[in-house]
């Protein structure tokens, strides 16, 4: 592991509080310090969701529709039409709907998770990534193309506050422990930025160093159960970047694999699946050191993206996005089971319903 200085920008002089400060207004309360992700746990759904089907919603973006998969027999039993180009299906705060981000076609298409049927589209401009502040007050959407993260009302998607930033390619972003920031990744500057929840401002930015003669290409970011380390998957550098939540900034490295993409916390809340969408594998990094223990490779290849774990927490599925194809990890075997012929280009599916109190967005940041 390398220790690493990453040079910050500072915005404002306002330091960052400890993992449990006093908590955003309206957030649920964390049950368990020592683990933010206690109400995940396997089959452990809230009384919103228990009796939806369980479904797989694959986003195609080149074929603009999302394929529906029966997690029992991994076929395709639906196929619903957007609008333009599908991205990410992603779960509401208030885990009622389901909300396709369709960016090409500036929309957001909600779907009944009841009837996995879609709803009327609803115009949201740019809208390639879409979150929700913890305490539900705020959607929160990612305008890539336009550097802007735009702060709206969570039901009609009305506008409250749009904030430019000072990064291309503004797209994956989580939240501390007590939901007063969240950090942003900026896939085409290298850079981050930290972010003031309820003033929706921001605060920070921090350029990551130069891993090879590639520039650095943060990706999906996630934060450690006990709310004190924020780990950064980093597509060009082929790995992690660990930062303290405390210590907005400072990195060291963790080599992963080829095309480190994605990050998901698996229900037992010990160990992090990154996809390394470029060699066709899973890594399975250990929380307690931040130790690689396992990897687990497609046979014959393929482009691990977005996806998320299921209800049960017994398997891992992901996109292959350049394959046009999912596939399905057993996690408690650490091997690959199958995978499944959706449209063109898939991206951030979900599964669904999944265990948890509130979702934080992207394909299902459960809490």
């Amino acid at each position: 592991m390398k220790k690493v200085i990453a040079f910050v920008l500072l915005i404002t002089t306002l330091p960052l509080q400890s993992a449990f400060a006093a908590p955003l207004p309206g957030m649920p309360p964390v049950l368990d310090p020592k683990n933010i992700y206690s109400e995940d746990g396997p089959n452990h759904l809230s009384s919103v969701v228990k009796d939806m089907p369980q479904l797989v919603y694959v986003p195609n973006f080149q074929s603009a529709t999302v394929s529906v998969i029966d997690p029992k027999t991994y076929k395709v039993i639906k196929t619903i039409k957007t609008k333009a180009g599908a991205q990410h299906v992603v779960p509401s705060w208030d885990l009622k709907t389901l909300w396709v981000n369709d960016n090409k076609g500036n929309y957001l298409t909600p779907i009944d998770p009841m009837t996995a049927t879609a709803k009327p589209d609803v115009y949201v401009h740019d809208p390639y990534n879409l979150y929700f502040t913890p305490n539900g007050k705020y959607a929160v959407v990612m305008q890539e193309s336009d550097k802007k993260i735009v702060f709206r009302d969570p039901q009609t998607m009305a506008i409250k506050k749009a904030v430019s930033v000072p990064c291309a390619g503004v797209n994956h972003a989580d939240w501390s422990a007590d939901g007063n920031y969240f950090v942003a990744t900026c896939e085409f500057s290298g850079s981050l930025l930290l972010m003031d929840t309820a003033k929706m401002k921001l605060l920070k930015v921090a350029k990551l160093p130069m891993m090879s003669k590639m520039s650095p290409m943060p990706q999906d970011i996630k934060i450690s159960p006990d709310g004190k380390t924020f780990y950064i998957a980093d597509m060009a550098s082929d790995g992690l970047w660990v930062m303290a939540a405390n210590d907005f900034g400072k990195f060291t490295f963790i080599k992963t694999g080829k095309g480190a993409h994605g990050l998901y916390v698996t229900r037992d809340a010990k160990t992090l699946l990154i996809t390394n969408r470029g060699e066709g594998s899973v890594s399975v990094l250990r929380f307690t050191d931040n130790k690689l223990i396992a990897k687990w490779k497609i046979p014959g290849g393929g482009s691990p993206d977005m996806g998320n774990i299921s209800t049960d927490g017994k398997y891992f599925w992901v996109s292959g996005r350049y394959d046009n194809e999912v596939y399905v990890f057993d996690i408690g075997k650490g091997k690959f089971v199958t995978r499944i012929k959706v449209g063109t280009e898939p991206h951030g599916l979900t599964y669904w319903p999944q265990p948890g109190r509130y979702s934080l967005g992207h394909t299902g940041i459960m809490r």
